[in-house]
């Protein structure tokens, strides 16, 4: 089946009300409503999350349409099944599942940004990690899993000589429980960046590209507008990575350089807090078409 430009864009559902968008999700329902040329569909977010059923509700393609996907995080062989499910209802994600673990699973991307990224040692779930060994690495370290670490809690920022042997498992075993069912992948330590900060926030910019062309670049960190911007360079030297629809996440250092510090798949990575929906929806027709 081949499908000839995009023109639909899958949103999940409300938990409660199924043919109703997801509410962290309406403002770009709301902003593909008003492309001409793009139509958005809801899924079943309980059908498909709980269930394993793809229930869509909106005006089903009668030919082989392309899609994007706009919603949740998916663990790489759920995806798998999504793309599978959608494909059987004339639904073609622009983002095959090999893509979406590649740009997703970060040590698979580290492999395209490693000379602009933090040094990564990985390890197996509930391996034992020695955090000497670490340290021999790393100075200060931080904890993800191959997808996200732990933001927002209590969980450390990072680890260093303070952390004993003890104290650090016993915030591993914290860590396992805080992911839960979304843990993906292994253990990923990162070395801790000192990132700058303008007025207490870090200077943290998220840039989409889509089919090899970057799409927009906003901050994403609620700096102010005065800060400086990722390089040109940089923001170019990673149009050309090997999937249709992406995010490069740059952040500035204390001294002034800049690094990337995280890369997602296109389909499961937020807007910018204060990012134009409309423009941006706008930008990512014109990048398949």
């Amino acid at each position: 089946m081949e499908a000839a430009r995009l023109s639909i864009v899958l949103f999940p559902s409300d938990y409660f009300n199924p043919s109703a968008v997801d509410g962290d999700f309406k403002k770009e329902y709301g902003a593909v409503l008003e492309q001409p040329n793009l139509m958005p569909l809801i899924f079943s977010y309980e059908g498909w999350f709980q269930q394993g059923k793809m229930i869509l509700f909106g005006d089903l393609p009668k030919t082989a349409s392309k899609a994007i996907y706009r919603g949740w995080m998916m663990q790489p062989e759920k995806y798998a099944q999504f793309y599978e499910a959608l494909k059987e209802r004339n639904i073609l994600l622009t983002t095959s599942q090999e893509e979406y673990e590649r740009l997703h699973v970060f040590p698979n991307a580290y492999h395209y940004v490693k000379e602009d990224s933090a040094r990564i040692l990985c390890f197996k779930l509930h391996e034992t990690i020695q955090i000497s060994s670490v340290l021999k690495e790393f100075p200060r370290f931080m904890v993800k899993d191959f997808v996200k670490s732990v933001k927002g809690t209590d969980f450390p920022k990072f680890f260093d000589g303070s952390f004993s042997q003890e104290n650090f498992e016993h915030w591993m075993e914290v860590f396992y429980k805080f992911r839960g069912d979304l843990l993906t992948g292994g253990i990923c330590i990162k070395e801790y960046l000192n990132l700058k900060k303008y007025d207490g926030k870090t200077n943290e910019y998220r840039a989409f590209y889509a089919n090899h062309e970057m799409i927009s670049r906003e901050p994403n960190s609620g700096q102010g507008t005065f800060p400086p911007t990722p390089p040109a360079q940089m923001l170019e030297k990673y149009q050309s990575v090997d999937s249709p629809f992406y995010t490069v996440d740059y952040a500035e250092l204390a001294d002034g350089s800049w690094k990337v510090i995280e890369t997602g798949d296109g389909s499961v990575s937020g807007l910018s807090d204060r990012q134009d929906a409309k423009s941006f929806f706008r930008a990512l027709y014109l990048a398949f078409s």
